[in-house]
């Protein structure tokens, strides 16, 4: 098999970026998003997440174009744009949000396999672990034996996981109720700024959750046979998925009330399918689920061991995690990646909401990975690099700050205790990034902005700790 036979297709690429964002989240999109807002507030909380994440796909669209050369994604566009430690925190952020990501889903697959086998009732007891912990080190072995091989199962269960997707908008259309989804359609005590305002702000983890993986092609862009499919890649899946998600959301709250879908177990789709057509429907959602959930937890398997592996490479992670096996798979990076997914999967036991808790943190730590991109698209277009028109560059730069507002928006919506949570994760960081620059013999001095953010993600981690050890912040 030549070299180039074993890159990666637009088809191929198409497949990553919907495999990874159409996983679990899709499949308990209408319960998590019921907890805490009725109609009105979803419908308005999908309009700024549809308006912020087109803007993203195209910032990230635009990127691909106008820095060919910087085919590491999210952390070459953020080490080019603000320096070599804002760049290692890219990374670094991707990467949790990656495998924590695959935390959340070990809980649900298992959760779903719960509905036909008891013992794994809930997805995050003993039993549950166990089995998580088999599907794991599956998933290991195949990235083991390269990325071309787990991409290519990687399409055939994203082709496999939409058909029941499809199967239930189908059969909710038919089943939709408009005085079910207009009933309290702003809540209990009608429209009001504050209440519709907290609604939508409720929304937003959730939303950025389910679309984790819009990336997936700018990732994997160094691997791609051609350079320009990474762009038609990544917008092809996002305006699919974004149509589908709004769908399942609205409609499922055409089909029950509210207060009825929030308390939905996982997966809420299957028990929105139930009481639509019976027990069957909830089988087929179920088996939709794992299918689901195996295909995106490969396809984030391949993202999270990737990043270190090109950040090493790089010289910005430790120097052991760039190695190779004999077909091409980061090997190390592979090794650590899952090594922390299983620790983190003996957490489950002691957390009641392990799911939901998992997601948003993983939601929580993208969320400067994606700033920063939005911002290396908005300095591209102040300083005028890459463009000869002055019209692409306003148009680009209106895309830039759009992309840009969202991301400082989610920071504001997802509130302070994931902030404080994030910036613990973040904070360890730090002696990773110091090591690899004297493993390198990279003689460099900290700017006095690469200092500052230092000394914020340390406070900001102390306080995290605090907040937990005295339980002022609950997991």
């Amino acid at each position: 098999m030549g070299e180039d036979d074993k890159r990666l297709s637009l088809v191929a690429l198409i497949a990553l970026v919907v495999g990874s964002m159409v996983g679990g989240g899709a499949f308990n999109l209408a319960g998590d998003i019921a907890l805490g807002a009725n109609a009105g507030a979803v419908i308005i909380g999908w309009i700024i997440t549809g308006i912020g994440i087109i803007a993203l796909a195209f910032v990230f669209q635009n990127l691909t174009m106008r820095k060919p050369e910087l085919d590491s994604g999210i952390y070459s566009y953020a080490k080019d744009g603000f320096g070599t430690f804002l760049g290692f925190n890219s990374a670094w952020g991707y990467w949790l949000s990656a495998w924590l990501g695959n935390v959340a889903y070990a809980t649900l697959v298992f959760s779903s396999i719960g509905y036909f086998i008891p013992v794994f009732e809930g997805g995050q007891n003993i039993a549950s672990i166990l089995g998580a912990s088999v599907a794991l080190w599956l998933v290991h072995y195949l990235v083991l034996r390269g990325i071309n091989s787990a991409a290519f199962i990687n399409t055939i269960a994203t082709i496999a996981k939409v058909i029941p997707i499809f199967l239930f908008l189908i059969i909710a259309i038919i089943g939709f109720k408009w005085d079910t989804f207009t009933f309290e359609f702003w809540g209990s005590e009608g429209f009001s700024w504050g209440s519709v305002s907290e609604q939508v702000k409720s929304t937003m983890l959730v939303t950025l959750w389910v679309f984790i993986g819009i990336e997936g092609a700018v990732v994997m862009s160094g691997r791609a046979k051609n350079r320009s499919d990474v762009g038609k890649a990544t917008v092809i899946g996002l305006i699919s998925v974004l149509l589908i998600y709004i769908l399942i959301s609205l409609l499922s709250l055409g089909i029950m009330p509210r207060e009825e879908l929030a308390a939905l177990p996982n997966p809420a789709m299957a028990y929105v399918m139930e009481e639509i057509v019976g027990k069957w429907g909830a089988i087929v959602i179920n088996l939709g689920l794992i299918i689901s959930v195996m295909g995106a937890w490969l396809g984030w398997t391949m993202f999270a061991a990737e990043l270190p592996y090109v950040t090493a490479k790089d010289k910005v992670f430790p120097k052991w995690l760039a190695k190779e096996n004999k077909n091409k798979a980061p090997v190390n990076s592979l090794w650590l990646t899952n090594g922390l997914v299983q620790l983190f999967l003996i957490t489950l036991l002691f957390s009641e909401t392990a799911y939901n808790f998992t997601f948003s943190l993983a939601s929580s730590a993208i969320l400067i990975p994606y700033m920063l991109s939005a911002f290396y698209q908005v300095k591209l277009t102040l300083t005028g690099e890459t463009y000869q028109s002055v019209k692409k560059r306003k148009k680009e730069k209106i895309v830039g700050v759009i992309a840009s507002i969202y991301a400082i928006w989610l920071v504001y919506a997802a509130g302070i205790d994931y902030l404080l949570l994030t910036m613990l994760l973040y904070a360890p960081g730090i002696i990773l990034y110091k090591w690899a620059l004297k493993e390198n013999n990279i003689q460099k001095q900290d700017t006095k902005i690469e200092r500052m953010f230092m000394f914020i993600i340390v406070i900001l981690g102390v306080i995290a700790l605090a907040g937990l050890l005295t339980g002022k912040i609950n997991i």
